[in-house]
């Protein structure tokens, strides 16, 4: 069964960072380009960051341009999300999701994606 569950999130103050990481079961991880999304209480679910199946191509959402950083490890079959800098409107579930594509041009777009994490709460607040 494939599976994909996140890990990492907490309370941190604003400025400080934490590490997500996205573990995939049941499936090789480097079949697919992963992306990392959020939701906010009210909010629609938008896209953060993704990557390509082997990592050579990355996005990011403009809101987080220059403070998180995505990356994967395709041995460990995960993929991570580094965010520094982290500011009280990152408050949100963060979601990993995996998209079956072959090609290297990671999008943002929720509706490509074909599998889903159950998320992982992070919290910045003073």
């Amino acid at each position: 069964q494939l599976q994909l569950v996140e890990s990492g999130g907490g309370l941190v103050q604003p400025g400080g960072s934490l590490r997500l990481s996205c573990a995939a079961s049941g499936f090789a991880l480097d079949y697919y380009s992963i992306g990392w999304f959020r939701q906010a209480p009210g909010k629609e679910r938008e896209g953060v960051s993704s990557i390509s199946r082997r990592g050579g191509s990355t996005k990011y959402a403009d809101s987080v341009k220059g403070r998180f950083t995505i990356s994967r490890d395709n041995v460990k079959n995960t993929v991570y999300l580094q965010m520094n800098s982290l500011k009280p409107e990152d408050t949100a579930v963060y979601y990993c999701a995996a998209r079956a594509y072959i090609g290297s041009f990671p999008t943002l777009d929720k509706s490509q994606y074909d599998y889903w994490g159950q998320g992982t709460q992070v919290t910045v607040s003073s």
